[in-house]
């Protein structure tokens, strides 16, 4: 049985010139990136060659990035860098109630030792209103934190606007790209954010391997403490491999976006346009708002997205509850918009990917609705 890989969201493959532009130092090119003899230096060019690269991907100086183990470090090191960077225990945080768990834990764990922080609700699509987060500012915030697309329905969020709210009053802006860089245009200065999360394993690099855009002037309290590496931002030795892979990955995304866009949103729109003509009653989360253009999150009326993909072991995807460590966690997004929870339970995500083909969408398309229908029958 041939599996039908619809979970790009949730990762992606590593690319063959990824892989293979980390395979020299895996090798032969071992040395450590602090050293002056030539096997050090060589390791310390090819991680600025990529730092470079990753800089022409967000279109900022290269000085300005900072490689961590992935997403979520890099919107830890975000969080309470900032936060921890003024009088331990005072100040303000702002997030929205569509953030991943990387934003949404690092913020609770900021309240218990004395932090405040304040949860800005949604719209029906998912998207948050700018002028929801300026009320939720306060003299003392220190830090509003909006994730720039959403890993479930992919609704992309007004982050300029956003920023433009938050540095009108001096409070400095982050958001977590880990779901849009490498597919859409991630320009920190057309954002105007002052940091930015990214994740390699999201755009066909390696996993374990991200980085955080910090811009110039900005002090962060370092999540770890050690040597100078990473202008002090994130000490220890770099992981020279997954860097040069971050790095390759970054130049593949910067070279192939515009095309990549124009065939993954047709093939995800032939997707939604087939199940809805079958099943009109589903509804496509996020639907009213820009979305990514691989991503989609569809609900089916009177039955549970894990029972449908159950049925269909070939396709490969995730439904509107995501597990983490083994135990099951409904969807915040979702509740967020107003699902209710048969809506939530019915929901499964299919995103679409570079080596998806019309064919797998055609294919995916006619198990879904076949087990819907099955399913549903059942039901009745």
């Amino acid at each position: 049985m041939r599996q039908i890989y619809l979970d790009y969201n949730a990762t992606t493959p590593i690319a063959p010139s990824v892989l293979e532009a980390m395979q020299p130092f895996l090798k032969g090119h071992y040395g450590n990136p602090s050293s002056t003899h030539s096997l050090g230096r060589a390791a310390h060019e090819a991680i600025e060659d990529a730092r470079s690269k990753i800089a022409g991907l967000l279109a900022c100086d290269s000085q300005e990035i900072v490689f961590t183990s992935g997403g979520t470090e890099s919107n830890n090191l975000a969080l309470k860098g900032v936060m921890f960077s003024g009088q331990p225990g005072v100040g303000h945080l702002v997030i929205s109630a569509v953030e991943h768990p990387a934003i949404t834990q690092p913020a609770k764990f900021l309240e218990r030792l004395g932090y405040d922080v304040t949860i800005v609700g949604c719209d029906e699509h998912g998207v948050v209103s700018p002028a929801a987060i300026e009320k939720a500012l306060r003299k003392d915030t220190r830090l509003v934190s909006v994730m720039h697309a959403n890993n479930e329905t992919g609704a992309i969020q007004p982050i300029r606007q956003i920023a433009e709210i938050c540095h009108g009053k001096g409070i400095l802006v982050h958001t977590d790209a880990s779901q849009s860089a490498g597919k859409i245009p991630t320009f920190v200065d057309q954002l105007d954010v002052d940091m930015l999360t990214l994740a390699g394993h999201k755009f066909y690099g390696p996993k374990g391997i991200g980085a955080l855009f910090v811009r110039e002037g900005i002090s962060l309290e370092p999540a770890n403490h050690g040597a100078s590496q990473e202008n002090g931002m994130r000490a220890g030795t770099e992981n020279t491999p997954l860097i040069v892979g971050l790095g390759q990955a970054a130049h593949l995304a910067s070279r192939g976006m515009d095309e990549a866009t124009k065939s993954i949103t047709r093939l995800r729109d032939r997707l939604s346009d087939k199940l809805l003509n079958a099943i009109p009653e589903l509804i496509v989360n996020g639907e009213g708002a820009n979305r990514l253009p691989n991503t989609l999150s569809i609900s089916f009326p009177e039955v549970g997205g894990r029972e449908i993909l159950r049925r269909i072991p070939e396709i490969c995807a995730s439904t509107g509850s995501a597990c983490h460590s083994g135990g099951l966690v409904e969807s915040a997004t979702l509740e967020a918009m107003g699902r209710t929870q048969e809506q939530v339970a019915g929901t499964i995500r299919l995103s679409c990917g570079w080596h998806t083909s019309e064919e797998e969408i055609d294919r995916a398309s006619s198990l879904l609705i076949d087990a819907w229908e099955v399913l549903v029958t059942s039901v009745h």
